[in-house]
C-alpha cells in the first residue's frame, strides 16, 4: 500500500509539473477580426509560444568583464521582422492583438502609398494580397519597442494608430494554427527582405 501511495503521489506531482510548464510556455489565442487576412482568419485558433521571446536578468561578473550593460537578455532571440506576435495593448484593458513585426528597435519605418519602407528601403511583403493607400510619416522605433502592422492594412488597428509596442507587452510568437482543421499549420515568420 505504501508503494502504491508513493507512486500515485509521484505521478500526481509529475502531472502537475508538466501542466505548470505547459501553462508557462504556451497560450491559446483566438483571432478576432479580419486585420490579419489572408494569413489568419477571423476566429482562427492559435498556439502562442511564450518562451520564444523570454528574457532573463543579465547581471553577472562576466557582463562586467566584457563591458556589457546590466539589464535583460533574450533566452533565444528577440522578435524578428516578419514574426507574427500576440501582445497586450495599453489602451484596451484585457484585449490582446495579433500583428506582424515590420520595424525593429532603432529603425525608421514609413509608409508611402501602402508600401512599407524601413530606413528608406522598400520592404518586400510577399504575404500581402493587396496594398491600401496608407501614407505614414517616418517613425523612429525606440529601443525596446517594435513597429507592428496587420496584413489587412485597410482594417487593421496597429502601430499606425497606437505607435510602436513595448517589448514587455508582447505575450509571445504565434506558433501553430490548430483550428479550424483546414488551416492547421506551423506559422512561419516569412521574414520579408529589404529591397
Amino acid at each position: 500500500m505504501k508503494t502504491f501511495l508513493f507512486e500515485a503521489l509521484e505521478t500526481l506531482l509529475l502531472g502537475l509539473g508538466a501542466f505548470l510548464i505547459l501553462q508557462a510556455s504556451v497560450q491559446n489565442f483566438r483571432v478576432q477580426g479580419e486585420s490579419m487576412d489572408p494569413t489568419l482568419a477571423n476566429q482562427q485558433h492559435l498556439l502562442v509560444s511564450k518562451l520564444a521571446y523570454a528574457v532573463v536578468p543579465f547581471q553577472t561578473a562576466f557582463a562586467a568583464t566584457v563591458g556589457a550593460p546590466d539589464g535583460e537578455a533574450f533566452v533565444f532571440n528577440p522578435p524578428q521582422r516578419g514574426d507574427i506576435v500576440v501582445f497586450h495593448i495599453a489602451d484596451r484593458e484585457g484585449a490582446d492583438l495579433v500583428k506582424r513585426v515590420v520595424g525593429l528597435p532603432g529603425e525608421t519605418v514609413e509608409m508611402r502609398d501602402g508600401r512599407v519602407y524601413v530606413d528608406g528601403e522598400l520592404l518586400k511583403e510577399r504575404y500581402l494580397d493587396a496594398f491600401d493607400d496608407s501614407n505614414e510619416p517616418p517613425t523612429l522605433v525606440p529601443e525596446g519597442q517594435y513597429y507592428v502592422l496587420g496584413d489587412n492594412r485597410a482594417v487593421s488597428y496597429d502601430s499606425r494608430s497606437m505607435g510602436p509596442i513595448p517589448q514587455e507587452h508582447i505575450i509571445g510568437k504565434a506558433w501553430v494554427s490548430y483550428w479550424p482543421l483546414d488551416r492547421l499549420d506551423v506559422l512561419d515568420s516569412d521574414a520579408p527582405p529589404l529591397q
